[in-house]
């Protein structure tokens, strides 16, 4: 499964590229990828029908609960077979369906569409939760992208966004959720959390766990009050539309609630908001289903019914209510998509969305009119398609369950309804008269006509010929949600039975709906409370408030004064520090150490005095000046107090940051007028001094208290033994704590990108030599001296970091301030032309360098970031692949150093 996955991600990736080589049939070809993957998982058909469970996984970082474990039960693998079956279909058709498209357009999305299709196998595939919210929230995301396919229909960008508000904040629930399930249980195992339900249900945790879960699962299935998304999102291509928001992606909420059921079940209102909000869901559905004009968006509101009367099955006791919600998702899933494919055959025809604009269209798209007639005949449970037993299925899974008759009336009433949508969407494009000749833009055609007819004809068969389905997925799959074996027995004819009855009520009632459909449709459209209470409003309304908070509270912190942000922040830090100390009633501890030498005191003195001086400097070199003594005095602190990398990369920085600034000064004044009063600055410095002290005196008293060091003597003895290193520092740095240096690195690497695109070369502007400020002849004859000793320096400041003080991050910083020098003395263009390469390149080159030095110790079995070792005899030193990692960070730093440098100097020029 691991790698079926894997390749599902590769392959949607490069195999829509045929999309742009080809023109007509490149969906035909495309989609032998989707079928392929289908292949793969029916070839594990055997496994799953015996009721096995197949697990397989792969090591990230097993202690922080990090893996990638897969797991295909009956449940999952009934999922797979519809995601690629219906996804292969979806590439057929939409190969058809985009003729109108370029072929760049017709590539991006096929790969959306697969990507998608990958997110929904990694989905119902994950059994690690961590796993299971990566690909939920990448449906979301792709989900946004095709609804906003059309980038620049604001409609369109409307939908996609709100799409994303709502089933994005239900991720964010997930989220809190899958947290909430590792602190209570030290595990993020799916499978596990739902057999360890009781301790779930046991702990204070369950009831916020719970909602959690609800509210992820609700957003993402469009039920009340998230319902409102759906019918929005019907403004992405109707491919699309029918793929994610009929037929899988919306029924991801319904997978999660089928998995938690036994959870969600153990408290005593889970049931009831289950079957309430699914009952309410039901009735808005249905009755803007009687007000929609598009076929697209009846279709959309008919699909959250459906989609209510699957959470409503989730939410029913008893064995027949899981073989109803297994039976029902597989026909509305065939049905549904086959309907959907049928308004946009019809859309991509005609242009033409309004149910009234339609008629006769039965002779100009014969096929399609046999597809929806079919589809359509599932969907009002007319026997014999699987549509009539998913029926019968619900409404045995009412009469047996424990509940009262008020949501099977609802459920008879809904589904009455969904027989008037059925007829009316099949009655009015095909087999009635239309008002005006419709133009045909598009005649059928094969791609487009054979998806929909399949899927159609897929609901017959499995009626008539339900052994093969119910053996493999249907019966496996009752018996993964339900956890124990149970009868499934799939058949057009029970003979004379209560539900059979309930079957002939809904047909009347339907027909009756259909017959008075106009008057019903017009009354309802007539009413402007839908329109002026709907949840849609609210949720916007809700929206601008937010914003216009947030924009006073903008106005309110973010006041633009440099000096009021520290102010802020170092007197809220002394607060806190006193109020503690107040609350615990501790007294300060001060402990008499060694008497103080002599240098010790002149180097605090220096600090000291640069400190003040650069407080009381009237213009910005002398400020510079002072703080880089104080800086310096500081690295000299380090150095005599046995932290000689901490000293060497404090020294580093000082001196780029004096060249950095000098850069600066070149554009700014250096000299100006004091914009603070008498008062403030005795202001500032009541704060500045008051910080000071407390500062001093927490320093104090932490250096009076002797703390245990178990992981400081713990890296000291394991240093050599782990990491064959003996400098600790870096030892820690890229070998155990390896993971997080990479992040660090990788944010320097986003500044520095970010620096360039702001600081670098605008178009139409030339960077000149002759801008070169005039230097110091001195200087510049002794630039390439120092710039060469520099660089020898910052490389074997590189190679000797595992074993002494140095490494690649100072080794970049020493060979930034070679540059850099060089960069002052001679000019950007100079500097550049000695670099050879662009310092996004570099940035770009060593953040990939730093991660591909972290996979050749997990393709050994081990975690991502293990460093490899040899150490061979005699002359040869010991390797390791750690020397990539340090020269990625290397490349990174002096990349990004460079950016700022390079852009400052360029703006002085300017």
């Amino acid at each position: 499964m691991l790698l079926i996955l894997f390749l599902a991600l590769v392959g949607s990736c490069i195999v829509p590229l045929v999309a742009r080589i080809m023109g007509k049939g490149a969906g035909l070809v495309v989609a032998l990828f989707p079928f392929g993957l289908l292949g793969a998982f029916i070839a594990l058909a055997p496994v799953i029908e015996r009721g096995w469970v197949r697990s397989e996984s792969w090591r990230w970082a097993p202690s922080l609960g990090l893996d990638v474990t897969l797991r295909l039960d009956g449940f999952s693998f009934l999922f797979c077979l519809l995601i690629t079956a219906i996804g292969g279909l979806v590439t057929i058709y939409s190969g058809g369906y985009l003729t109108n498209k370029s072929r760049p357009d017709r590539s991006r999305f096929l790969t959306l569409i697969l990507l998608f299709m990958t997110a929904m196998l990694g989905s119902v595939l994950a059994d690690n939760m961590l796993v299971l919210i990566v690909f939920w929230e990448a449906t979301s995301i792709l989900s946004f992208l095709l609804i906003g396919f059309d980038g620049r229909s604001a409609r369109a960008r409307r939908a996609a966004i709100m799409a994303l508000q709502v089933t994005a904040g239900g991720g964010l629930a997930l989220v809190a959720a899958t947290v909430m399930i590792g602190h209570v249980l030290a595990s993020y195992s799916l499978s596990g959390a739902i057999d360890r339900a009781p301790e779930i249900l046991a702990s204070p945790l369950a009831t916020p766990i719970i909602i959690g879960i609800l509210i992820a699962a609700f957003t993402k299935s469009a039920q009340f009050p998230f319902h409102f998304w759906l019918p929005n999102a019907m403004q992405a291509p109707t491919p699309a539309s029918s793929y994610l928001h009929s037929a899988t992606m919306v029924k991801l909420g319904i997978y999660l609630l089928a998995r938690f059921e036994p959870l969600i079940a153990g408290v005593w209102w889970g049931r009831t908001l289950l079957i309430t909000v699914a009952c309410i869901t039901m009735l808005v559905a249905a009755t803007q289903a009687l007000r929609a004009e598009s076929f697209k968006a009846a279709l959309a509101y008919s699909t959250i019914a459906s989609l209510g009367i699957l959470v409503l099955l989730v939410g029913l006791d008893g064995p027949a209510a899981t073989v109803a919600m297994i039976g029902f998702l597989l026909a509305h899933a065939l049905y549904k998509a086959a309907l959907f494919f049928c308004a946009g055959s019809v859309l991509h025809s005609t242009g033409l969305g309004s149910l009234r604009a339609l008629g006769g269209l039965r002779k100009s798209l014969p096929l399609t009119a046999l597809a929806c007639t079919g589809a359509s005949l599932s969907m009002a449970g007319i026997p014999p398609f699987l549509g009539f037993i998913s029926k019968e299925f619900l409404f045995e899974a009412q009469l047996e369950s424990s509940w009262e008759l008020v949501p099977l009336a609802i459920a008879v009433l809904v589904n009455a309804v969904m027989v008037g949508v059925a007829a009316v969407i099949t009655l009015n494009p095909f087999f009635l008269k239309a008002d005006h000749p419709i133009e045909i833009k598009h005649p059928e055609s094969f791609s487009v006509a054979m998806p929909p007819l399949l899927l159609s004809l897929a609901g017959l068969v499995i009626s008539l010929e339900p052994d093969w389905i119910t053996r493999v997925a249907i019966r496996p799959a009752v018996a993964a949600v339900y956890r124990q074996p149970v009868k499934v027995d799939v058949a057009v004819w029970h003979g004379l039975t209560p539900m059979l009855a309930l079957s002939a009520v809904v047909v009347a009632i339907g027909f009756v709906i259909v017959r008075y459909w106009r008057a019903i449709h017009l009354r309802l459209r007539r009413q402007g409370g839908f329109e002026r209470f709907g949840i849609e409003r609210v949720w916007e309304r809700l929206l601008r408030t937010l914003l216009r908070a947030s924009a006073a509270l903008t106005r309110l912190v973010e006041h633009g004064d440099l000096r009021r942000y520290l102010a802020t922040t170092i007197a809220v830090i002394a607060a806190l520090v006193i109020a503690i100390w107040w609350q615990i009633g501790a007294a300060p501890r001060i402990a008499i150490g060694d008497r103080p030498m002599v240098g010790d005191i002149l180097v605090t003195l220096t600090g000291v005095a640069g400190a003040l001086a650069a407080a009381r400097a009237k213009n910005l070199l002398t400020a510079m000046v002072a703080v880089g003594l104080t800086g310096f005095a500081v690295a000299i602190t380090f150095m005599t107090n046995g932290a000689p990398d901490l000293a060497i990369t404090q020294f580093a920085v000082e001196a780029l940051i004096v060249v950095l600034l000098t850069a600066l000064l070149l554009i700014v004044p250096l000299s100006v007028k004091s914009t603070r009063s008498g008062s403030q600055r005795r202001t500032d410095g009541i704060i500045a001094a008051s910080f000071g002290i407390v500062m001093f005196v927490a320093l104090l008293d932490m250096a009076a208290v002797q703390n245990a060091t178990p992981a400081a003597d713990w890296f000291g003895q394991m240093s050599y033994i782990a990491g064959k290193g003996h400098n600790v520092v870096n030892v820690i740095l890229v070998d155990f704590r390896g993971f997080d240096t990479l992040g660090e690195t990788a944010v320097i690497a986003i500044a520095a990108l970010l620096a360039g695109s702001l600081l670098g070369v605008r178009p139409g502007k030339r960077d000149s030599d002759d801008a070169v400020q005039s230097v110091h002849y001195s200087f510049a004859a002794a630039s390439g001296h120092l710039f060469v000793l520099l660089l020898v320096a910052s490389i074997v400041i590189l190679w000797r970091g595992h074993d002494q003080p140095g490494g690649g991050f100072v080794g970049g910083l020493a060979a930034a301030l070679a540059f850099a020098i060089l960069s002052l003395a001679r000019g950007v263009r100079s500097a550049e032309r000695t670099l050879r390469v662009r310092p996004s390149t570099l940035v770009g080159g060593g953040l990939a360098l730093a991660f591909i030095s972290g996979l050749p110790g997990m393709l050994g079995g081990q975690a991502f970031m293990t460093q490899l070792w040899t150490e061979p005899y005699g002359w040869v030193p010991k390797l390791s692949t750690t020397i990539s990692f340090d020269l990625g960070v290397y490349m990174v730093v002096v990349g990004a150093v460079l950016a700022f440098l390079f852009g400052l100097q360029r703006e002085a020029a300017r």
